[in-house]
């Protein structure tokens, strides 16, 4: 998984695939890119010859060379067992929306199954049935994704209040908000129990400001029909959040933002020198980071998004910071525990597109074989794979 890889993408959806095989498969953590290693065999070679992904066969004495190479005290490298397939289901709606997903373009191009599930499936309680859970581009706030300066008139944006508006009364509720926030915590509730947990774009700060933001109105009367609630913002109770606390409300129902938690409006960094870092963890210390920071460079190009990045000063003390835009002193790449599950969030909307606009065509995968950027996105799909190791404290 270094830089002699023909395409990184689809070398997870070969390590997915082999996991069903029931075949002991290793994550070696921090070893060429963070490469996978199985038992080999004919049928494997060919999928990796179908799929075009690059691949070396050893002997076992090298297997087992490398493995204890790994093991070794004084070298940041280990090997992670990968013991299952993961179910995954991806929260999106299921009426066509006028933007793309990266998460559903990287899990199909890498030919990883998942699932489609919505709000009556989630209201349903059917979550418990999936090891990791997608939160698609969304708004959990019922704002409608703060669209309504830009797009009040548009087709596609009146068919979503629609929609929304009667899957709200369908599923008893006499709001969305009302609704959208049921869902957050529902999906809290998910990651408590032990579900993997992984949000992008806008779907990272709306879904903690709905945590937040329970019982209290935070709506204005064109998103919910009755005026926001004056004292909002007192309200909030950032205990109930993941990962950030004391951010403030957008007042002003024509911004295109939610709050001050994204750095979005506050970035001054031109196109060709936006990037970010990822940290570099102890693979024997800190196993988790570890494997969600796995790629063949340290170095990822940024990408915007309603939601870019995220402002430290709101984050919370025990969120684990995975990548940061040191310029900016803003953050990308963030990650927590929740009772005994885990979440994620990545800043940004699709990572080979730089400002990826309402209307865009998705992006062809193919053309980005090796994206770095994508590459989070599947550590993340492969992480509840894992065998954990309890963490040093």
């Amino acid at each position: 998984m270094d830089k002699g890889q023909k395409n990184h993408l689809k070398a997870y959806g070969i390590a997915y695939w082999v996991l069903g095989f029931e075949v002991d498969t290793y994550w070696l953590l921090n070893y060429r890119g963070g490469a996978f290693m199985f038992k080999s065999n004919n049928q494997f070679i060919e999928e990796c010859k179908v799929r075009g992904v690059s691949y070396e066969i050893i002997a076992d004495a090298q297997s087992t060379s490398i493995l204890s190479q790994l093991s070794a005290p004084d070298v940041n490298m280990d090997a992670v067992k990968l013991e299952k397939r993961p179910k995954i289901a991806v929260y999106s709606p299921p009426d066509k929306q006028p933007w793309d997903d990266a998460v559903t373009l990287v899990l199909s191009y890498a030919e990883i199954p998942y699932d489609i599930v919505y709000d009556k499936e989630v209201i349903a309680g059917k979550l418990s049935t999936y090891d990791w859970l997608h939160l698609h581009h969304e708004d959990f706030t019922g704002q409608y994704g703060r669209f309504w300066a830009a797009y009040r008139g548009a087709p596609w944006y009146l068919e979503q209040v629609r929609s929304s508006e009667s899957l709200a009364r369908e599923l008893g509720f006499k709001k969305v908000s009302e609704l959208k926030g049921a869902v957050a915590r529902k999906i809290r509730d998910f990651t408590a129990g032990g579900g993997y947990l992984f949000a992008m774009c806008s779907a990272t700060d709306s879904y903690d400001i709905a945590l937040a933001a329970e019982g209290v109105d935070i709506c204005e009367s064109m998103f919910d029909g009755d005026k926001m609630d004056p004292q909002a913002q007192a309200k909030l109770n950032f205990e109930n959040t993941f990962a950030f606390k004391d951010f403030r409300l957008s007042l002003n129902p024509a911004e295109y933002e939610y709050s001050n938690i994204d750095n979005t409006n506050f970035r001054r960094i031109k196109k060709d020198l936006d990037f970010f870092t990822l940290f570099e963890f102890s693979a024997k210390w800190d196993p988790i980071p570890t494997m969600l920071t796995q790629n063949h460079m340290q170095v990822i190009y940024g990408f915007m998004g309603q939601t870019t990045a995220f402002n430290r000063a709101v984050l919370k003390p025990s969120v684990v910071v995975m990548g940061e835009t040191k310029e900016a002193n803003e953050v990308r790449y963030i990650h927590g525990e929740f009772g005994r599950g885990f979440w994620t969030f990545y800043g940004g909307h699709d990572p080979e597109d730089y400002q990826h606009m309402v209307g865009d065509p998705p992006t062809d995968l193919a053309l980005h074989p090796n994206s770095t950027g994508y590459r989070l996105i599947l550590n993340n799909v492969l992480f509840p794979s894992a065998r954990k190791k309890k963490q040093k404290t």
